[in-house]
C-alpha cells in the first residue's frame, strides 16, 4: 500500500489533472489534441492502440462475470460440491459431499486416514470445486496457448451480450452513457457496503483484515511491487488510455477540472482500499474455515475473482444471493470502464476523419467498433483463451502505459512549453496550477516513471499461469503487442517529418510553424479585431447613409403628393 499511495500522490493525481486539463482546453479527443505538436501525434495513436487491446480482453472479463451471474440464478451454486461430471478425484470441497470421498468401510479405513492426513498437510495443494468449475467447465482449458480448441459457446454468447449492452449504453454517445454511469458508478458502492457488513461479521474476518493492513517492508525493495503499484494507478485512474482526454473534451471550457481531478482520484483510490477490506474479510473467513494462513488462500487476477471469492461465497448462508450481488457489481464496474474505452476509440475516429457523414452517423461508427471488438474477442473464448487474456493483460497494456504517459508529459512540458501550458491552464481555470503540480509535471512524475520502467526491465520475469510456463514464441507476441503502442510514436514522427515541406528543421524553411508564440497570436488577434471593428464601423456608416437617404426620399414623395 505504501508504493500505491506514493504512486498516487506523485504520479496518479498529477497525470490525471494533466490529461483532464489537456483535453478540456483543446476540446478534442486523444488524436486531435496533438495539434499543439503534430510530430507527437503518435502518442495519441499509441493511446488508441492501448485502448483497443484493453477493450478487447476487458470485455471478455465482463462476459465471464455475466456467465457467473447467470449461473448464480439457482438454489445451489454449481461450484459448491465435487459431485459434478467435470470434477476429478483430486477435488476436495470445504463443505464435504464429494463424489469421490472414500467410503467409511473397514477395508479402506487406513487409506482414508492417510488421505485425510495428506489433505491436512497439503491443504494448499487441494483442488477446490470452484477451481475445477473454473478450469474444467467454464474454460475447459487446454494444455497449451497454441492449442485453441473449440470456442466455448456459453462464453461466446455472454461476450455478445456484453458488447450489445455497451453499444446500447453508448448509442447516443456521452448523452446516453452519462445517464447510465449514474447507476453503474454508484450502485457498486451499495453492493460493496452490503458485502462489507456481511464480511466483517464472519469468523476469521479480522485475520484477513490484519493481513491486508500489515506492512511487509521487504517488499518495498522489490521493483515489481512498484511496477505493479504504477500499473494499478494507471489502470484505476485510466491514465494514458486516452479516455480522460476524450471525456474531458466534452467539459465546458471554464470547468474546474482541478477540483474534479482531486475528488475523482481520491474517491477512486479510496474505493480500491475499501474494496480491499471487503475482499480480505471474506478471505480471512475462508482461511479460518480451511485452517490455513490468509496468504495461502489469497490469489490474484482471474483466480481471485473466479476461484477464491466464489468458493468463499459458498460458505455463506443464502450463497446464491451474495454471488449474484458480487458478480453484478463486477459487471457494473467493468461496464463503466468499457464505456470510456469505446467512447475514446469512437471519438478519435470521428475527429480524425471528420466528414459530415461520419459526424452525422456516429452511431454507425459505434456499432462498427463494437462488432470489430466482438470479433477480435472471439479467440479469447476458446479453450486457450485464458492464456491469451493474461498475455494481453501483462504485456499489451502494462509498461507501454508508463512509456506513453511519460512521453506525453515531456512533450507538453518541454516541446509545447511548460510556461505556455501553465498560462493556458490559468486562462481556462482562472488560476495557475498549484506549485506541487508544476514540479511533478516537469520533474518528479517523469523521473519516477522512468526509474520504474528501468527497474521493471531489469527485474523482468516471464509470466506464468499456475504451473504453465509460456513458450518463447508467445512471449515474443506479448512484447510485440507492448511495442506496437510505443512504436506508434517514432513511426508517426518519421512519417510526419517525411511528409512535411522543406528540407531542414529551420523555422523559415517550412510554410507554417505549428507552435507559434502566444505574443504573435495576440498580435494577429488584435489585427483581426481591428479589421472587424473597421468593417462594423463602415457598415454602420453605410446603414446610416441609407436610412437618411430613405427618409429624405420619403419626405420628398410626401411633399410631391401634397
Amino acid at each position: 500500500m505504501l508504493p500505491y499511495f506514493i504512486m498516487l500522490v506523485f504520479c496518479g493525481i498529477p497525470l490525471f489533472f494533466l490529461e483532464l486539463s489537456f483535453g478540456q482546453f483543446a476540446s478534442l479527443g486523444c488524436l486531435g489534441v496533438w495539434k499543439i505538436s503534430p510530430i507527437f501525434k503518435g502518442v495519441g495513436y499509441g493511446m488508441m492502440v492501448v485502448s483497443t487491446y484493453i477493450g478487447i480482453y476487458y470485455n471478455v472479463v465482463i462476459c465471464i462475470s455475466f456467465y457467473y451471474f447467470f449461473m448464480s440464478m439457482t438454489n445451489l451454486l454449481p461450484w459448491t460440491y465435487c459431485n459434478n461430471p467435470w470434477n476429478t478425484p483430486d477435488c476436495s470441497g470445504v463443505l464435504g459431499g464429494g463424489r469421490y470421498q472414500l467410503n467409511a468401510s473397514l477395508a479402506n479405513a487406513t487409506t482414508s486416514l492417510v488421505t485425510g492426513l495428506a489433505k491436512v498437510v497439503n491443504r494448499t495443494k487441494r483442488t477446490s470445486p470452484s477451481e475445477e468449475y473454473w478450469k474444467h467447465y467454464v474454460l475447459n482449458i487446454s494444455d497449451d496457448i497454441g492449442n485453441f480448441g473449440e470456442v466455448r459457446l456459453p462464453l461466446l454468447g455472454c461476450l455478445a451480450v456484453s458488447w450489445f449492452v455497451v453499444f446500447l449504453c453508448l448509442i447516443r454517445g456521452v448523452k446516453s452513457s452519462g445517464k447510465v454511469v449514474y447507476f453503474t458508478a454508484t450502485f457498486p458502492y451499495v453492493v460493496l457496503t452490503i458485502l462489507f457488513i456481511r464480511g466483517i461479521t464472519l469468523d476469521g474476518a479480522i485475520n484477513g483484515i490484519k493481513y491486508y493492513l500489515t506492512p511487509q517492508w521487504q517488499k518495498v525493495l522489490d521493483a515489481k511491487v512498484w511496477g505493479d503499484a504504477a500499473s494499478q494507478i494507471f489502470y484505476s485512474l485510466g491514465c494514458a488510455w486516452g479516455g480522460l482526454i476524450t471525456m474531458a473534451s466534452y467539459n465546458k471550457f471554464h470547468n474546474n477540472c482541478f477540483r474534479d481531478s482531486i475528488i475523482i482520484s481520491i474517491t477512486n483510490c479510496a474505493t480500491s482500499v475499501y474494496a480491499g477490506f471487503v475482499i480480505f474479510s471474506i478471505l480471512g473467513f475462508m482461511a479460518h474455515n480451511l485452517d490455513v494462513p490468509v496468504s495461502e488462500v489469497a490469489d490474484h487476477g482471474p483466480g481471485l475473482a473466479f476461484v477464491a471469492y466464489p468458493e468463499a461465497l459458498t460458505l455463506l448462508p443464502i450463497s446464491p444471493l451474495w454471488s449474484l450481488l458480487f458478480f453484478f457489481m463486477l459487471i457494473l464496474l467493468g461496464l463503466g470502464t468499457q464505456f470510456c474505452l469505446l467512447e475514446t476509440l469512437v471519438t478519435a475516429v470521428v475527429d480524425e476523419i471528420g466528414t459530415d457523414w461520419i459526424i452525422r452517423n456516429k452511431t454507425v461508427v459505434t456499432l462498427s467498433v463494437a462488432i470489430i471488438g466482438f470479433l477480435l474477442g472471439v479467440p479469447l473464448t476458446t479453450r486457450a483463451g485464458i492464456y491469451w487474456l493474461l498475455l494481453m493483460d501483462n504485456y499489451a497494456a502494462s509498461f507501454s502505459l508508463v512509456v506513453v504517459s511519460c512521453i506525453m508529459c515531456i512533450c507538453i512540458m518541454y516541446v509545447y512549453g511548460y510556461q505556455q501550458y501553465f498560462k493556458d491552464v490559468e486562462m481556462m481555470l482562472g488560476f495557475p496550477p498549484p506549485l506541487f503540480f508544476k514540479v511533478c509535471w516537469r520533474f518528479i512524475s517523469p523521473v519516477i516513471i522512468s526509474f520504474i520502467l528501468i527497474f521493471t526491465v531489469i527485474q523482468y520475469k516471464p509470466i506464468t499461469y499456475n504451473d504453465y510456463v509460456y513458450p518463447n514464441w508467445s512471449l515474443g507476441i506479448g512484447f510485440a503487442m507492448s511495442m506496437s503502442s510505443v512504436l506508434c510514436i517514432p513511426v508517426y514522427a518519421i512519417y510526419k517529418v517525411s511528409r512535411s515541406p522543406g528540407a531542414t528543421f529551420r523555422e523559415d524553411a517550412v510554410e507554417a510553424h505549428p507552435l507559434r508564440e502566444k505574443e504573435e497570436l495576440k498580435e494577429e488577434r488584435k489585427e483581426e479585431l481591428k479589421e472587424e471593428e473597421e468593417k462594423e464601423r463602415r457598415d454602420e456608416i453605410s446603414l446610416t447613409i441609407q436610412e437618411s437617404n430613405g427618409s429624405t426620399n420619403t419626405q420628398n414623395s410626401a411633399n410631391a403628393s401634397a
